[in-house]
């Protein structure tokens, strides 16, 4: 078992070995610049094509295949993305998984949540009240819970995405993920820790999680609301990747909807990519002017997710 204090990054390493064969190493794109209306080239590490359509896979399957699974499986919360991973990873592994998404979560996501066989309950408004049923439920089952995305094994195994990038794109000397809870970007930076690229945090305006933990010097409850709050919206960056952060993430950007929109356009327009909200809201530090980097940066972003109607993209 990792030890919970800390994330390094042999634990990534020992995570990228064990979930090895359980999902994808996806595709790093180089982009001349002006691909994306932009005037500097960008490096994309497009998560978006991962299984379950995000890098929630990876924190999924490190922590069914780090501990023993009780006979009455699995329960998580989720805003839908996780919940699908750790569907998938269930029935990959032959566990029992059950789901607890909030009401509102779309379709696009508990689709995929039921097809790949997990019992899914819809319960309250938000994330919060669907992770108090999971708990309730994993307390009379017996099951285990795997968490969004503060657990130490969730982290390490979502820090197998920066180890990927880094492999693939040494050059890069910033790297903009999206946040929401934090797994994904206390992960990265866990493994960036003393290797010369700067980690930037980008967060709706409607969730600002971590930039507002930054702030105060400790997780603390926000608002949940905008485009991207099915998976973004997290109430407060988890206490684990917090730990992370404050040493190893530069800065917090905040993005209005209106910019993750555009963002999710030029993905299409120059791609045919699609991007649910999340996936798009690294870019949109960028697109928006938000962000305005050094002459000379190597800006890779994370494009974490595409589950979304496509529909609404185009």
């Amino acid at each position: 078992m990792i030890e919970a204090a800390t994330i390094k990054a042999g634990q990534i390493e020992a995570a990228a070995a064990r979930i090895a064969g359980h999902v994808r190493r996806t595709p790093v794109m180089r982009m001349a610049g002006g691909d994306l209306g932009l005037d500097i080239p960008l490096i994309l590490k497009l998560e978006s094509l991962q299984a379950t359509g995000s890098f929630k896979v990876r924190g999924a399957f490190n922590r069914m295949l780090s501990l023993p699974v009780p006979e009455a499986g699995v329960a998580t919360a989720s805003g839908g993305n996780h919940g699908a991973a750790v569907a998938y990873a269930a029935r990959a592994l032959g566990h029992k998984a059950e789901v607890f998404c909030p009401v509102p979560t779309p379709a696009a996501k508990t689709d995929r949540i039921r097809a790949y066989g997990a019992t899914l309950h819809q319960v309250g408004a938000a994330y919060d009240e669907a992770r108090e049923a999971s708990e309730a439920r994993a307390a009379k089952t017996g099951a285990m819970i795997v968490h969004a995305y503060d657990q130490p094994e969730v982290l390490a195994g979502q820090g197998t995405v920066g180890m990927e990038l880094w492999q693939d794109a040494p050059e890069a000397t910033h790297v903009l993920v999206a946040t929401g809870g934090g797994g994904l970007i206390g992960g990265i930076a866990a493994w960036y820790a003393g290797r010369g690229a700067e980690v930037i945090s980008v967060e709706p305006e409607g969730c600002p999680t971590l930039a507002s933990a930054l702030r105060e010097g400790r997780p603390v409850p926000c608002p949940v609301g905008g485009l991207a709050a099915d998976s973004l919206g997290a109430r407060q960056v988890g206490a684990l990747m917090f730990e992370v952060a404050k040493h190893h993430v530069a800065r917090a950007v905040l993005v209005p909807d209106g910019a993750i929109l555009e963002a999710q356009k030029r993905l299409w327009q120059a791609m045919r990519l699609v991007a649910e909200p999340g996936g798009a809201t690294a870019l949109a530090a960028l697109t928006s002017g938000v962000l305005t980097l050094p002459a000379g940066a190597r800006v890779a972003v994370v494009v974490c997710g595409s589950n979304t109607d496509p529909a609404k993209v185009v």
